[in-house]
């Protein structure tokens, strides 16, 4: 847990004098520090550790000053006026511990211990201005006393100079470089983030878990602008971001709460970072987010979780932490449109492959829930997705007597064209029975299918090729088909033998069943179908070299007939 500290940086007097003057002081006061410390004798275990990090002190000072731009930058100051008040103060507690004044032993233990920290954090500080570099940015001193800035703050040297902040000083001062952030993310977002770091990262990751609401808040403000703007989403996952995004939603305050599920909603894209989350212990938060959240954190957790849904491994678990009741629920009663859009690709995405969560989703009311969604006036296809999982798993009477068919109408009339190739896959599905095709048949979904041959994707002009040739095994079905004036050259079209047309062969199978009426030759002919037939004979395609046989006998007598 990041603990908060008091303020850390240059005061006025800092400013007055130079970095030459302040590392000078610094220097003498080292030994004197030293020989202060070793001096006393009380509570030794502490002095001990102070003085070992006092010695370190004069070689982190010579890295500072060693580097060409010491005396120009401004947190080189700041970091050189900490290092002296942390002398004086050491000087000062050896002092009272050599002549045992001191009010009480908790007291000055607590001191020391103040000490230690301030002591560390001056070495860490030191090491993270060499290591990462940002004494190379000459920069003046910054207002940092609220969140207003000037223009020229808006410069790639002020702007590294706010990210830098993050990773030295008292939470204070990263407090001011976070509403400092905040704002120049608002108004010129592509100038901070082209010079984002791995260090600056870690350093917000870091601040997810500060004891201040205002800071988390602060600081997850800008991960989610990172986030969205498709920025340093490796760097935020390696550097631990998770966990603390995980927490946020399951106790933080309605804004860390917001932010942290859109975020999660982004990042939960790829399949190694949807594991990770559940691994984390994130789908129950998520879960119950869904349930009680607002619009907006409403429609970020199912987006969450029907991207977490996307891989197979991990369904069982979700279905386990009960997803299933809840997206349901959601289709249902969803705040946002959105919301309900996203519970329904999560249902699809459950019942993809197993039986058994198929079942479930069924007993939770889930079918009946999908079909009344799609009463809507523009079904889509995620919905009709999962309504094309269930309908193997329920009785031809069920079905109907929830409204199965209308629905489907429905669907193939004004639906997406994915809801609608969902819709078309659905009908292969139910059609085993001749009196399921009869109904299918009589609902008149049979044009609507003859239109959708029209589609320009392929695999839409495949499945509604499967359902019509399942259907046109009952005749009067078959019959339908003939009648349809459409029908014959939407599916002389799809015997081109190209690889990418997969829906040859069920175009042929269908071209066969209407090669029973003259009137249905005549136009397969007009319409080129020898030849395609013939180069789908030679490609083993089945029933066309028959088909193509029967049309040139046609032709033949055809022909005779004429002299």
């Amino acid at each position: 847990m990041v603990e908060e500290g008091g303020v850390d940086g240059g005061s006025g007097e800092a400013e007055a004098e130079s970095a030459e003057e302040w590392l000078l002081q610094a220097q003498k006061l080292v030994p004197v520090a030293l020989e202060k410390a070793t001096e006393v004798k009380v509570f030794p275990g502490r002095w001990k550790m102070i003085v070992s990090k006092l010695e370190q002190l004069p070689s982190r000072l010579s890295d500072l000053f060693s580097h060409p731009c010491f005396s120009k930058n401004v947190l080189c100051k700041e970091q050189l006026h900490a290092v002296l008040n942390s002398l004086k103060e050491a000087i000062e507690l050896a002092e009272l511990c050599v002549r045992e004044k001191f009010e009480g032993k908790l007291w000055i233990q607590s001191d020391l211990d103040s000490l230690s920290g301030k002591l560390d954090l001056n070495l860490h500080d030191c090491a993270v201005l060499i290591k990462t570099g940002m004494l190379g940015e000459a920069t003046l001193p910054l207002l940092l006393s609220g969140c207003s800035l000037q223009q020229e703050s808006t410069d790639y040297s002020n702007i590294r100079e706010l990210l830098a902040r993050l990773l030295i000083g008292h939470m204070e001062a990263k407090h001011r470089a976070l509403d400092s952030l905040v704002e120049i993310l608002k108004e010129d977002d592509d100038n901070v983030l082209s010079v984002f770091g791995r260090n600056n990262v870690a350093a917000l990751v870091q601040l997810l878990t500060a004891t201040s609401p205002r800071i988390r808040e602060k600081t997850i403000t800008i991960i989610c602008m990172l986030v969205e703007s498709g920025s340093c989403e490796n760097w935020l996952v390696s550097e631990g971001v998770l966990p603390p995004l995980i927490r946020l939603v399951e106790s933080g305050s309605a804004v860390a709460k917001e932010k942290a599920v859109i975020s999660l909603q982004r990042l939960s894209m790829p399949a190694d970072t949807a594991r990770a989350i559940v691994g984390h212990g994130g789908v129950r938060p998520l879960i119950e987010l869904c349930k009680t959240g607002d619009s907006v954190s409403q429609a970020a957790a199912a987006c969450a979780l029907k991207n977490i849904s996307a891989v197979p491994e991990v369904r069982q678990t979700l279905a386990e932490e009960g997803i299933t009741r809840v997206m349901i629920s959601l289709v249902d009663r969803g705040i946002l449109l959105g919301s309900k859009e996203y519970a329904a690709e999560c249902l699809q995405n459950l019942t993809a492959s197993n039986e058994a969560l198929r079942r479930s989703v069924i007993a939770e009311g889930g079918l009946r829930c999908i079909l009344a969604h799609l009463d809507g006036p523009l079904p889509q296809e995620y919905a009709v997705g999962a309504l094309r999982n269930l309908v193997s798993s329920v009785s031809m009477e069920i079905l109907l007597s929830l409204g199965f068919l209308p629905r489907i109408v429905h669907v193939l009339k004004l639906g997406s064209l994915g809801a609608q190739q969902a819709a078309a896959s659905a009908i292969c599905r139910v059609c085993s029975s001749p009196d399921m095709k009869k109904l299918i048949g009589e609902a008149k979904c049979i044009p609507l299918l003859i239109k959708l041959l029209e589609a320009k994707t392929n695999s839409v002009r495949e499945v509604a090729a499967q359902a019509i040739s399942s259907l046109m095994t009952l005749s009067q079905n078959c019959r339908e088909v003939k009648r349809d004036e459409k029908s014959v050259p939407n599916l002389v079209q799809l015997l081109d033998p190209s690889p990418q047309n997969t829906a040859k062969k069920y175009a042929v199978a269908c071209l066969g069943l209407l090669s029973s009426s003259r009137k249905c030759k005549k136009l397969m002919i007009s319409y080129g179908a020898i030849g395609y037939l013939k180069k789908l004979a030679e490609m083993d395609i089945p029933g066309a070299k028959k088909l193509v046989e029967k049309l040139e006998r046609g032709k033949l007598r055809s022909l005779f007939s004429r002299k």
